[in-house]
């Protein structure tokens, strides 16, 4: 499949959109792997995302397969693609380009059919017009775009959230909580949620688990 960029605030639900995504592909079936580019520094990214061989470095005592090697034939969500760092941008353009990586003290190319899914917060064509994000990597990887607006710009779908937390909380813990009082509802309907999706999965699993039905 193409590949897709998704754009949004923090905790807008991007994620949750990736899988769906994925669930609706053809490749439902394989794996779903998700990294997130923002937290790791270059070197541990790039062996997160690559992997790396045996004796690559002093305490790679055995091959380790990376993201796109457990995301195979899947997809590979990564997050806060916004963050990552030009000689990165490179490493990932290539994967695009070509289908091929290679692992951290590897020396032939591995293939890979991975569709990525993107996400980030920040502007990235903003970025591109700065020089700091890649414009062929935007391009590459901006096949077809989402943008998910904050959560207090489609209080629509509250309803809908709160249903589905529900139903995961209860095959997580083996309950069997019915749904949300409706005087509840109405006052999380008028909330503005500065935390987005986030936020709102938090305030439902915490009456969950408070909940004595």
């Amino acid at each position: 499949g193409s590949s897709v960029l998704i754009l949004g605030p923090s905790g807008t639900g991007k994620e949750l959109l990736a899988r769906a995504l994925h669930r609706a592909s053809p490749r439902a079936e394989r794996p779903f792997v998700a990294v997130n580019c923002g937290a790791l520094p270059d070197n541990l990214l790039e062996s997160e995302l690559f992997g790396y061989k045996k004796g690559a470095f002093t305490d790679a005592r055995a091959d380790k397969p990376g993201r796109f090697a457990l995301a195979e034939g899947g997809t590979l969500f990564l997050d806060e693609i916004g963050d990552t760092s030009p000689a990165m941008q490179v490493k990932l353009l290539r994967v695009l380009q070509e289908k091929v990586y290679e692992p951290l003290g590897g020396t032939r190319p591995v293939p890979c059919d991975v569709r990525v899914i993107a996400a980030t917060n920040r502007d990235l064509s903003a970025r591109v017009a700065d020089g700091r994000f890649r414009a062929d990597l935007y391009y590459r990887i901006n096949v077809l775009s989402f943008d998910l607006p904050p959560l207090s710009e489609r209080r629509e779908d509250i309803p809908l959230l709160i249903e589905r937390f529900i139903e995961t909380l209860n095959a997580e813990k083996g309950r069997d909580v019915q749904g949300i009082a409706e005087n509840a509802l109405e006052r999380l309907m008028r909330y503005d949620y500065p935390g987005n999706i986030r936020e709102l999965r938090n305030i439902i699993e915490h009456a969950y688990v408070l909940c004595r039905c």
